[in-house]
């Protein structure tokens, strides 16, 4: 979830980033990428695999990394992208926004590739990997419109957003078309946090939210029609389902099993806050146990792909990593399969109570620990 608010190419082509720039004004134009190379990920019932190896995964959500205030409107502070991912251990994993609005310059508006391709030329060099998230479910740092019903059923391959040129399918298959041959690609997540609620105003006020009981279904058939959009560009790279997965409308009770027998879901989501140093949080119905054997009867993997806790002037940051060790050692004995801490950001709110992870947080230790790739 977006909570900015409250909570080498290899040298030859970062060489070519440099001199010769990469924006572009037609999709189509960026959807003639060369082909994808060898997948390195594999998503299986056991697990994640790097190379044929079995790797367990840990880093961090990295929303801001393809902000630039030289090209694009931005989320969040800029990031120095060879500091940050020089600091990780060799094939952490990085989840960033790889929103449109962050591919358009504003001062054109026209799209502009360089601060993207710029985050996957640093990973690459560092040899880091990379979930790109294509848009977020609350609207922020693109539109600020909540997704609701309307847009899972038609508006994803009908509507051109506010300050984009491109609908949302367009530019799904511009990005993976981009991108695909990158060695430091993970993966590809559509929404991050979607929820198919049918709005009641508007502003799609929470407060007026109902969630008709077709709601999973029509999650699901998004799934598997943009899904698909991927598989035709790029047939091998797992596709993550984002899911906040603690009851949302769409994926609440036995519609995270619906969601994640797609055949264009390869992973499994899971985003943990509130529950500070509790392994298995939530209830019998949507709590992360429950959420895990729905994983295993699908035969695919979850990853708790967000887990948030409070530090700053509400306390220490060793005592929060104390917390995520606990609650990590808990959800790895009960088959998770990877870990990402929320969120690091450049400038972390030291005298704030607050989810930042700054550059010299405890966090980086612990998940150089954690990643591993092989038995």
């Amino acid at each position: 979830m977006q909570r900015t608010t409250h909570r080498t190419y290899y040298f030859f082509a970062l060489a070519m980033i440099l001199l010769v720039g990469v924006g572009s004004t037609q999709w189509a134009q960026a959807g003639s990428a060369e082909a994808a190379g060898p997948n390195r990920v594999e998503a299986t019932a056991d697990g994640l695999e790097l190379d044929g190896s079995p790797w367990w995964p840990s880093g961090f959500n990295a929303y801001q990394l393809a902000t630039d205030w030289s090209v694009n409107q931005g989320c969040g502070a800029m990031v120095d992208l060879d500091s940050y991912f020089s600091s990780l251990e060799p094939n952490s994993l990085t989840r960033f926004n790889a929103f449109q609005r962050l591919a358009v310059n504003k001062f054109t508006g026209e799209l502009d590739f360089g601060p993207m391709d710029a985050v996957f030329a640093a990973a690459e060099a560092h040899d880091q990997m990379l979930v790109p998230v294509f848009t977020g479910g609350d609207g922020a740092c693109e539109d600020e419109l909540f997704k609701g019903r309307s847009w899972y059923t038609s508006g994803w391959k009908t509507l051109v957003p506010a300050g984009a040129p491109l609908r949302f399918d367009q530019w799904v298959t511009t990005a993976v078309n981009r991108w695909k041959s990158s060695p430091a690609l993970a993966g590809w997540e559509l929404v991050g946090e979607p929820e198919t609620s049918l709005c009641g105003d508007s502003a799609c006020s929470w407060q007026n939210r109902t969630c008709p009981s077709d709601s999973g279904q029509i999650l699901r058939n998004f799934f598997d029609q943009a899904g698909a959009k991927v598989r035709a560009a790029d047939p091998s790279t797992p596709i993550w389902a984002g899911l906040l997965g603690g009851g949302q409308c769409g994926s609440a009770g036995g519609d995270y099993q619906l969601l994640g027998a797609s055949p264009h879901v390869d992973v499994l989501e899971y985003h943990d806050y509130g529950a500070d140093g509790v392994p298995l949080p939530g209830d019998v119905w949507n709590g992360l146990a429950t959420h895990i054997v729905q994983a295993q009867a699908v035969g695919k993997p979850l990853v708790v792909a967000e887990i948030g806790q409070n530090a700053g002037s509400c306390g220490t940051r060793e005592d929060r990593v104390d917390d995520f060790e606990t609650k990590i050692d808990g959800q790895r004995a009960a088959g998770t399969a990877g870990a990402l801490f929320w969120a690091f950001v450049p400038d972390p709110r030291e005298q704030q109570c607050t989810f930042d992870i700054g550059p010299d947080d405890p966090a980086f230790d612990l998940v150089a620990e954690l990643n591993t790739v092989g038995p």
